[in-house]
């Protein structure tokens, strides 16, 4: 485990030139125009209305011998309408390109993006009245293609990941359209002093539980939207807890991390849906995040797998990834004599991961073993002793 010195914040303007220059092509549209003004404060109000409707979602606890005096939380973001953590990214985008002027009438959004973030987003443009496209790996789990359709998008494949990007800035540019650039805006769409954001419902949710103030909160990182909230929030509210970021494997994120390197690259695409990037994404705020851990891909799925035999769930390989790391600070703390809680996130659901990582054919051929990673939780769960 690699724990460094953080390097300082990216200022406001940084990724400009990675994520793109911010879209300007609105001189189309007459903002003073009676007609669109009515249309942008409609599809404002449809948008904020969906937060209304919308029930805060579950802290879960994972079960662990009470007599290690720790308790393990998992923030069930599967829950929202479109049944993942995105939705809060996909809302906050979405008033984010409004409010500037970039989202018009009957222009299409288009988003670069491996699923969860899409489908999220092809719902809050039908909810809006705008066409969607998704520009995405070829390698997109079916069931995610399905959601994305069945809320009005379209679905543009690409066979490099990495080509994501200025396809769908390409795609803006032919249809007249907005590139949203997740990858880019999500640390800037997201209010991370609060206004009821994941970190501020954690506290919330924590406020009568033995331990309300988590020694660590544990959150992946596709955009790096998420980690940049929580961490962003514990510093403004002056808490002591630590934020870890897991990466997979075929991310650059913690070699970029530790080397304090903004250029740090991947050549291939993360096994993991919807977490791991190629690149050091602008949304990414390695300053912000006191530790990160490299997890093997095998790893995540022996742990989203252990997940439904403690729980009864099924998640996706990204909580996986958190869930391993989550524990292996648990099992740290334990060694040490500490307690405390450890919080980490049910990401989106396992039933779109079905052909992946529930299926031992699809284990088989990536040439993934869970099977030394699942003893070493086994192990863990009935001792207390970490080996690996």
């Amino acid at each position: 485990m690699t724990t460094v010195e953080q390097p300082e914040p990216a200022g406001p303007d940084a990724g400009a030139t990675a994520g793109g220059p911010a879209p300007t092509a609105t001189a189309d549209v007459d903002r003073s125009d009676p007609a669109y003004r009515t249309w942008l404060k409609d599809a404002v109000r449809k948008v904020q209305a969906d937060a209304n409707r919308s029930a805060d979602t579950h802290l879960l606890r994972f079960p662990l011998p009470e007599r290690w005096g720790i308790d393990l939380y998992l923030k069930d973001e599967s829950t929202h309408p479109t049944g993942s953590l995105k939705h809060r990214l996909a809302r906050s985008l979405f008033l984010y390109g409004l409010c500037n002027g970039w989202i018009r009438p009957g222009r299409p959004v288009i988003e670069a993006s491996s699923g969860s973030t899409a489908v999220s987003e092809a719902y809050f443009a039908s909810l809006i009245g705008v066409p969607f496209i998704a520009v995405m790996p070829r390698t997109t789990s079916a069931e995610k293609i399905r959601l994305i359709e069945f809320h009005g998008g379209r679905c543009h494949f690409v066979d490099d990941p990495r080509r994501m990007y200025e396809e769908a800035a390409a795609l803006a540019a032919d249809t007249g359209g907005h590139y949203m650039d997740q990858f880019t805006y999500a640390e800037r769409a997201t209010d991370w002093r609060g206004n009821n954001n994941i970190a501020e419902s954690i506290y919330q949710q924590l406020r009568l539980e033995r331990y309300p103030e988590p020694a660590w909160i544990v959150a992946t990182a596709g955009t790096g939207g998420t980690s940049a909230t929580i961490a962003r929030y514990v510093h403004y509210m002056q808490y002591d807890t630590r934020v870890c970021v897991p990466d997979p494997e075929n991310s650059c994120f913690f070699e970029g991390w530790t080397r304090d390197d903004p250029h740090a690259a991947s050549d291939c695409g993360s096994r993991i849906e919807g977490i791991g990037r190629p690149r050091m994404e602008p949304s990414f705020v390695p300053g912000a995040i006191d530790r990160m851990m490299k997890v093997p891909d095998a790893a995540s799925v022996a742990a989203v797998r252990a997940l439904e035999n403690a729980i009864g769930r099924k998640a996706g390989g990204s909580t996986g990834t958190g869930l391993w790391s989550a524990l292996k600070i648990v099992a740290e703390m334990v060694a040490q004599g500490r307690t405390g809680s450890v919080v980490t996130l049910i990401c989106d659901p396992g039933e779109r991961y079905l052909d992946k990582y529930y299926s031992d054919t699809w284990l088989t051929e990536q040439g993934l073993d869970i099977d030394p990673y699942a003893a070493t939780l086994d192990e863990f769960l009935a001792t207390g002793v970490w080996h690996g």
